[in-house]
C-alpha cells in the first residue's frame, strides 16, 4: 500500500484574503478599463466636435453679434447698444489658433530664434478611436501584471511606471498590435509579489486589499466626474452612434444660423425711417464715413452660406466624398465615390483631391459639417443638399458593396 502525502495546511485567513484580493482586483481592473475607455471616447469626441462644429458655433456667434448691432443701429436704445457691444466682445474674445501660431512663427523669425531650424507645423489631430475588446483584454492583463504597486523596490516601481506610460499611450490610440508587443515584452519580466508560501504574503495581501479598495473608490469617482462633464453628458445622448449625434447637432446649428441670417437680412433690408440720421453733408447727402452705423450695417455679411447644390445638379464626372459609416456606404453609394467616414476626415485630409469636391452623407447634416471644415481649410467643397436620400429621389444611380440592390441606410 502506497503511503499518501499529508494535505498541506493553508492559513484560513490567508486563503480568505487571497480570494478577496482576487475579487477586488478583478472589479478594479474592469472599472479601470471602462473609465479609461470613457476618457478616450470623450477626448476624441470633444476633438471632432470642436473641429467640425466649431466653425458653425463661430458663425452663429458672429450672426448674433451682427443682429444685435443691426437692432442697436435701428433703435439707438442704451440696452440694445449694450447687448450689441457684449455680443461683439464675445466674438472678439474667441482665440484664433491659426493666428496665434502665425504670430509665434513671425516672432521667432524676427528675433532670429531657431533661424536654422524649420518651424514645425501644428500637430495633426488624432483620429477618433474606440479601443476594441481585444485591446481592452490585453490592457487589463498588462495593468494587472505590471502595476508599480506589485513591488516595493523603488527602482522596479519606476520601471513599471514607465512601462505603463507606454501601455496607456497604445491603449489611447486603440493600437492592438502595439499592446500585443508590449505584452510579449513584459512576459519575461519577474513578478514582484511575494510567493504564496512566503511569510511576507499575508501582510502583502492586507496592504493590497486596502489599496484596491481605495482604488475602486477613486476610479468610481473619476467615472462620475467624466460622465458629468459637458462632453460626457453630450456623448451619453448617443454613446453607440456619436457621428449621428454630431449630424443632428449640425442640422440644429444650421437651422439656427439660417434663422439668424434671415433676421439679419430683414433688419438690414427694412431700416426704420424714424431712426435714420437726419444730418447731411455739404452735398446734401447722408454722411458716408465709417462712423455712420447704417453704412457699416448695409455692407455684406461676413459669413456666406455653406456652398451647396441639389443632387440633380451634381455633374456626372464630379469628385464625390461620402462621409457616412461603413454599413451605410455598403448598403448603397455612388459608384466611384471616395469613402472616408466623418470621424476620419481630419486625419485623412491629404487623401482628398484638390479639385472641387461634392460631399454626401445620408441627409446632408454630416456632409455640411465636413464642407464647413474643408472651406475653412481653403478647399473647394460643396454640400449635396438632402444627401443620399435626395440622390436616390433624383433617380441618380447607386451601387452596393454586396452586389444586392442598393438602398439608403
Amino acid at each position: 500500500m502506497t503511503a499518501q502525502s499529508p494535505a498541506r495546511w493553508t492559513d484560513p485567513e490567508q486563503q480568505e484574503l487571497e480570494e478577496r484580493v482576487a475579487a477586488a482586483e478583478l472589479a478594479w481592473l474592469s472599472m479601470d478599463v471602462d473609465v479609461q475607455t470613457l476618457r478616450v471616447e470623450i477626448d476624441n469626441f470633444a476633438l471632432i466636435h470642436h473641429q467640425l462644429l466649431g466653425p458653425l458655433y463661430a458663425r452663429l456667434d458672429e450672426l448674433d453679434a451682427l443682429v444685435a448691432e443691426a437692432v442697436a443701429a435701428r433703435t439707438g436704445h442704451p440696452d440694445d447698444l449694450r447687448r450689441a457691444a457684449e455680443a461683439r466682445q464675445q466674438v472678439e474674445d474667441l482665440p484664433d489658433l491659426d493666428a496665434l501660431f502665425d504670430s509665434v512663427r513671425s516672432e521667432r523669425e524676427r528675433t532670429g530664434e531657431g533661424a536654422d531650424e524649420a518651424v514645425p507645423p501644428p500637430p495633426a489631430a488624432p483620429a477618433r478611436v474606440r479601443p476594441g475588446k481585444e485591446a481592452q483584454r490585453i490592457y487589463r492583463e498588462l495593468v494587472r501584471r505590471a502595476h508599480p504597486d506589485l513591488t516595493t523596490d523603488p527602482g522596479e516601481q519606476q520601471r513599471r511606471a514607465d512601462f505603463l506610460v507606454r501601455v496607456n499611450e497604445a491603449y489611447a490610440y486603440g493600437d492592438t498590435v502595439a499592446l500585443e508587443g508590449l505584452a510579449a515584452e513584459w512576459s519575461t519580466a519577474p513578478e514582484a509579489a511575494p510567493a504564496v508560501d512566503s511569510p511576507d504574503r499575508l501582510g502583502w495581501l492586507r496592504r493590497r486589499l486596502d489599496w484596491l479598495t481605495a482604488k475602486i473608490t477613486e476610479t468610481a469617482t473619476e467615472q462620475v466626474r467624466l460622465e458629468q462633464t459637458p462632453m460626457g453628458q453630450l456623448l451619453a445622448l448617443a454613446p453607440q452612434d456619436p457621428d449621428r449625434l454630431l449630424e443632428q447637432l449640425a442640422e440644429e446649428l444650421l437651422a439656427k444660423a439660417a434663422a439668424q441670417q434671415a433676421e439679419l437680412e430683414r433688419l438690414l433690408g427694412t431700416p426704420d425711417p424714424a431712426r435714420r440720421p437726419t444730418a447731411v453733408g455739404d452735398n446734401g447727402t447722408r454722411p458716408t464715413d465709417s462712423t455712420d452705423p447704417y453704412r457699416a450695417q448695409e455692407s455684406p455679411t461676413m459669413f456666406a452660406q455653406i456652398p451647396s447644390t441639389d443632387a440633380a445638379s451634381v455633374p456626372a464626372d464630379a469628385a464625390l466624398l461620402d462621409v457616412r459609416e461603413q454599413d451605410e456606404f455598403d448598403a448603397g453609394h455612388v459608384d466611384g465615390a471616395l469613402h472616408i467616414p466623418i470621424g476620419e476626415v481630419i486625419a485623412r485630409i491629404d487623401e482628398l483631391p484638390e479639385d472641387r469636391l461634392y460631399v454626401l452623407c445620408r441627409v446632408g447634416g454630416r456632409s455640411a459639417q465636413v464642407v464647413q471644415y474643408l472651406v475653412q481649410q481653403g478647399r473647394d467643397a460643396v454640400n449635396v443638399d438632402g444627401g443620399m436620400y435626395a440622390w436616390e429621389g433624383a433617380g441618380r444611380p447607386m451601387v452596393s458593396s454586396t452586389g444586392q440592390a442598393a438602398f439608403v441606410l
